[in-house]
């Protein structure tokens, strides 16, 4: 039996973006039969803290999410245990990836935002941290990335506006994990 992908979604706090992804890559795998193990975190997160009432607000907006059982996250710092665990990590911004190099540069390979990862990585048979590692992240310029806005200290419209955002890329990334 083939073991589930491992996925760490990375933002700053560990309480917007990555919650939103988590909670969105979750969702989708289960309506495509997908198994993905997930893990959100941040790269400067509080522990223990919970999700806003804005992300939370912003999560159920969607169809299909205002089920989910919200209220169960908590923030979380990004440790060696997780980028060890990890097959890919899905980062909101160049700054995430950059953290990753820098703090944990044996996880460089596997590190890239979610929005290059949702259009370059290819589908296939071949285990995951196989295909993240042909994608050889490492070696991506980051220079102009395209990147998640933070919606941080934002108003409602803002984190409707980033859900809606992950959401897209979350869609178009589940078929290929």
């Amino acid at each position: 039996m083939t073991r589930a992908s491992r996925v760490v979604v990375l933002c700053t706090g560990n309480a917007a973006r990555s919650v939103m992804g988590g909670f969105m890559l979750g969702f989708l795998a289960d309506v495509e039969g997908r198994s993905i193990d997930l893990v959100t975190a941040g790269t400067h997160a509080l522990e223990g803290q919970p999700m806003s009432i804005r992300t939370k607000t912003a999560i159920a907006a969607l169809p299909g999410l205002d089920d989910l059982p919200l209220g169960r996250h908590r923030s979380h710092q990004l440790t060696e245990g997780d980028v060890e665990w990890a097959d890919l990590i899905l980062c909101m911004e160049a700054d995430h990836v950059r953290y990753v190099r820098r703090v944990h540069p044996e996880a460089a390979a596997k590190a890239a935002i979610i929005i290059h990862v949702a259009e370059a990585l290819e589908g296939g048979d071949q285990p995951l941290v196989d295909r993240v590692r042909g994608m050889q992240l490492q070696e991506l310029d980051l220079t102009g990335s395209a990147e998640v806005d933070d919606p941080a200290g934002g108003e409602q419209d803002q984190y409707h506006s980033c859900a809606r955002q992950v959401f897209a890329y979350c869609q178009q990334l589940v078929p290929r994990l």
